[in-house]
């Protein structure tokens, strides 16, 4: 009897660690600029989304719906880190959204939307 609990107490902890290591693969946005309900100043930006694991470039986006609602979807600079999605645009006055889609590299999509205003002078 106690080699079956040792055994079951064993898949327990395995089936316990592979939920959590699956859970934590996702690719969860830790921080933004701009941030959320945030203002940053007219001109040329770089907008950068960093999460808490590698990302998969190619099928991730950010796209871009400013004072005239019409989506605009970023290019993406090249250069930007594993776990991170970067864009540079030139941002005019008005409030704007950023909606992001990030593909973490265990094939699981995160979205969300990260809602800023653009001030005619720095903030």
């Amino acid at each position: 009897m106690t080699l079956r609990l040792v055994r079951l107490a064993a898949l327990v902890a395995m089936l316990v660690s592979g939920l959590s290591l699956q859970a934590a693969a996702h690719a969860i946005l830790i921080d933004s600029t701009p941030k959320p309900d945030g203002t940053m100043p007219a001109g040329h930006q770089t907008l950068s989304f960093h999460y808490n694991s590698r990302i998969d470039h190619k099928r991730s986006r950010l796209t871009l719906v400013g004072p005239s609602a019409k989506p605009m979807v970023l290019r993406q600079s090249t250069h930007a880190e594993a776990n991170a999605l970067d864009a540079e645009v030139d941002l005019a006055p008005g409030h704007y959204t950023l909606r992001w889609q990030a593909l973490a590299l265990d094939g699981h999509i995160t979205r969300g939307d990260v809602p800023f205003s653009v001030a005619a002078g720095a903030h």
